[in-house]
């Protein structure tokens, strides 16, 4: 796999695999980010401080008192050449509850109408497939998933909304997400999804990482409150939600 090195600032480097979402290039970038992390704790690469891996790219950080540009990238090339040759690691896989009805799904009938299809077709569509989690972003825990049937691929709305509600489960484009905040949003709302994604608490505040796969089982808006509440009062631990196998970052600790 070809790969490309882009400087971005003095302190950090960005290793590019290529320019479209690809569980393939995906793979790669955990394949390396997993690498650097176990020559971390065997004591290599000084002076790296942090990664932040994207659908296609891993920005690796470091600190220019400690370590330089060149000195990082020697020791990350053979890694590098490595993690274009491996094979998808296998993530955590979620089963998450997700309310298709009433006030938590605003944009499902519109949805339906604009696709030719029933509304039950949709909710059949969206919780019928498994999605991959590329990359969380935009806000902490937001889960950039893929790849949506391509009977429900839309543009964004053209008019994003101001408030979207936290636990909203979204589509747009080939991608579905859930927004684990209150935040503007142009993304199409399914419904929704009562299990909290982020909670500074945790050891790891983001209950998804990337290469985790998902898939959505639709809960009556009665269960949805009950499971709000139970987890609200800490009565339901989310992780009864995690269906089996330790993420890439954690089979590499």
């Amino acid at each position: 796999m070809s790969f490309r090195v882009l400087d971005a600032g003095d302190a950090a480097l960005t290793i590019e695999f290529g320019s479209i979402i690809d569980p393939a290039l995906l793979a790669a970038v955990n394949a390396l980010d997993a690498a650097i992390v176990r020559l971390q704790q065997a004591g290599g690469l000084p002076g790296v401080t942090e990664t932040m891996p994207t659908f296609r790219s891993l920005t690796v950080f470091f600190d220019p008192l400690a370590t330089d540009r060149d000195a990082v990238l020697g020791v990350l090339q053979p890694l590098i050449a490595a993690a274009g040759q491996g094979s998808p690691a296998d993530g955590r896989h979620w089963r998450l509850p997700v309310c298709y009805e009433g006030e938590a799904a605003p944009d499902l009938a519109e949805v339906a109408q604009t696709l030719g299809i029933g509304t039950d077709e949709v909710i059949a569509l969206h919780s019928g497939t498994e999605y991959l989690v590329y990359m969380l972003g935009f806000l902490p825990g937001f889960p950039f998933m893929g790849d949506l049937p391509e009977r429900l691929r839309l543009p964004r709305r053209t008019q994003p909304r101001v408030r979207v509600p936290a636990g909203s489960v979204a589509i747009a484009t080939g991608l579905t997400a859930i927004y684990p905040w209150e935040s503007p949003g142009g993304w199409h709302l399914l419904g929704r999804c009562p299990v909290p994604l982020f909670d500074a608490r945790r050891a790891a505040p983001s209950l998804l990482a990337a290469g985790d796969r998902v898939r959505f089982v639709p809960v009556s808006a009665d269960e949805c409150r009950a499971l709000e509440a139970g987890l609200a009062s800490a009565d339901i631990d989310p992780l009864q939600w995690l269906d089996s196998t330790p993420s890439p970052a954690e089979n590499a600790a």
